[in-house]
């Protein structure tokens, strides 16, 4: 993106501070004539200086002088500090405010993009962070040098110029000579830095990505012994940043020396040019004095020049990737309007097929109905697309082929939201936000009084154990045990109350007491239900109402228990290892001795 590309992407975010916006601006022109005070001051200083001691004249008669510059420079000092103020504080405000709706937006558009927008490997979480962090910083850091740096440097620049050329038209030359050549090395800076600060991006999201995985995998990193490992990796991406920064340091230091030299070049050649015209009697000695302080107000800009296009670089390289996020409008969850009054459950895939944004195919032609009222459990080995058909039940993903119907119309005619409302979903691993155990499970229901709340816990079996903590419903949630936290997920199950539930290895991290409960628990709420349920517990679907047994994203074979046992195919492979590896018989002949 260019630089206009990006001030035009930012227009509408800084529209509503246009009156702010015009007092900054306002308040830039103000101060950039109150700067050319101090190079008037000092010329008619020096002039009548030199005046009085060509006539001999003393401190007496020299009196007034002194107090009518000391006047004039404390009332300019004072004005200035209100204007340096003001334009600083204004500029801010813009900046924090525009800081703010740029990163709200962000907020808000991820939240609307669907699972294949996170699927993809550059949008994993560390790597989206940072694209949000650096991309909202660089650009309104580029906000604020516009505003507080670079109108203020830049109008004075030009004020101070044009003096310079009303008082002579000569050393105003030079001075503009020297300007073009500082900025086309400028130009070239910026240009050589291209390249390497994309470099640098893609490091430091791979940095801030492969932090958090590490911070992530603690326990297995701690279990198998590879600190050491993982160490390296980390420290050989640190050594990759820190060179590519070292280069970048360096090409700036490189520039910023030549640049530094072009300026000297052109105070020099103006000290020279105003002596031989002080000389030749055409300007006064306070004139050298006057042309060098404008000087260095023209120079001002170029001496920040090298910090600005920084900032500027950043702001080019960064806003890319964030405006990518804001465009990704391929990525907005699409939804229909059908909002209907009452979901049943009836689901009716046919010839479903679907592979993920990555390319992993995981269903081919998958035949499936499940029946309002009743439990269907998915049945199969780790891998054959379980959980990926009921990511396509809620509205997760859509089928690539086939078609899926609710109730007899397409699953992508309902308003998902809607939908949503009335489906709920006990994972693996469910997501335990930061905050109290009664804010999560809340959030099942925002509106839920305490009530409502306790007795989804108790039907959790969740409501003793938080008794006996000593914040009991106010401790941090995440504190809790595994088990504990799957119990939280499932009160929030028992307080949405939906029609629809889905239940994807609900009972994975609890014991086996808390497992016999948690069933007990369910079976309650199954009843005039439609459920949808993956396990490999044998009591969790002994007493489904139909079985599908999935085998490399396909339907293998389905029907009740007895029928599939006696059938003697898939399920009946995978019920007997489940038996051999709970060693049944053996508990079995235990019990009938007792």
């Amino acid at each position: 993106m260019s630089i206009w590309q990006i001030f035009q992407r930012l227009q509408p975010y800084v529209k509503p501070y246009r009156k702010q916006i015009f007092f900054a601006l306002f308040l830039t022109l103000l101060g950039a004539v109150t700067a050319q005070v101090n190079p008037w001051v000092l010329r008619y200083t020096v002039d009548s200086v030199q005046a009085m001691l060509d006539k001999k004249w003393g401190i007496i008669q020299g009196k007034d002088l002194l107090i009518q510059i000391s006047i004039i420079l404390f009332v300019k000092e004072i004005v200035n500090s209100l204007i340096v103020f003001g334009q600083r504080y204004f500029g801010e405000k813009i900046r924090i405010k525009v800081s703010s709706d740029l990163a709200q937006e962000a907020v808000s558009r991820i939240l609307k993009y669907n699972l294949a927008f996170y699927s993809d490997n550059d949008n994993q979480k560390g790597k989206l962070q940072t694209r949000i962090d650096r991309g909202v910083e660089s650009l309104t850091k580029l906000i604020q040098n516009f505003f507080i740096d670079i109108l203020p440097l830049f109008a004075n620049s030009i004020v101070a110029l044009a003096v310079m050329f009303s008082a002579n038209f000569y050393v105003g030359g030079i001075a503009l000579a020297i300007l073009p050549i500082y900025f086309w090395i400028s130009y070239r800076q910026a240009g050589e830095l291209q390249g390497v600060r994309r470099k640098l991006k893609r490091q430091r999201e791979n940095k801030s990505s492969g932090l958090i995985n590490l911070i992530e995998s603690i326990i297995v990193i701690k279990s198998f012994v590879r600190e050491k490992f993982e160490g390296q990796k980390q420290y050989q991406t640190q050594m990759e940043l820190m060179e590519t920064q070292l280069k970048t340091r360096r090409t700036n230091f490189a520039y910023d020396g030549i640049k530094s030299f072009i300026e000297q070049i052109g105070v020099v050649f103006i000290i020279i040019l105003t002596v031989y015209l002080v000389l030749d009697q055409q300007m006064s000695i306070g004139a050298i004095m006057f042309h060098i302080l404008l000087f260095n107000n023209v120079s001002a800009p170029i001496r920040q020049l090298h910090r600005i296009y920084d900032e500027m670089n950043d702001a080019l390289t960064y806003s890319e990737g964030f405006f990518d996020i804001l465009d990704a409008d391929n990525a907005v969850e699409t939804s229909g309007k059908l909002i209907p009054e009452a979901i049943k459950g009836d689901y009716v895939l046919k010839n479903v097929s679907f592979a993920y944004p990555n390319g992993t195919k995981a269903l081919f032609n998958v035949d499936v109905n499940i029946k309002s009222g009743q439990t269907t459990a998915l049945v199969g080995l780790s891998g054959a697309g379980k959980s990926t058909l009921i990511n396509l039940l809620v509205g997760f993903y859509p089928p690539d082929s086939g078609t899926l119907t609710l109730d007899g119309r397409p699953l992508n005619d309902y308003d998902l939201p809607a939908l949503r409302n009335s489906i709920g979903m006990v994972l693996q691993k469910n997501h335990i936000f930061k905050g109290s155990i009664a804010e999560n499970i809340r959030y099942g229901k925002m509106s839920a009084s305490d009530e409502e709340l306790i007795e989804a816990a108790r039907k959790a079996y969740l409501h003793d154990q938080i008794l006996e903590l000593p914040a009991q419903y106010e401790t941090d949630a995440q504190m809790l045990s595994g088990g504990q936290q799957q119990r939280i997920a499932i009160a929030r199950l028992f307080l949405k109350n939906p029609p629809v539930i889905f239940l994807d290895e609900p009972t994975a991290s609890l014991d086996a007491i808390a497992t016999e409960q948690i069933k007990n628990s369910l079976d309650a709420i199954k009843q005039g239900r439609t459920v949808v349920i993956i396990s490999h517990s044998l009591s969790q679907i002994l007493d489904s109402d139909q079985i599908y047994v999935m085998k490399k994203g396909r339907i293998a074979e389905f029907g009740t228990h007895a029928s599939l046992y006696d059938s003697e195919g898939v399920y009946r492979e995978i019920f007997d290892a489940s038996a051999r590896s709970l060693n049944l018989e053996k508990m079995i002949g235990l019990l009938s001795k007792d």
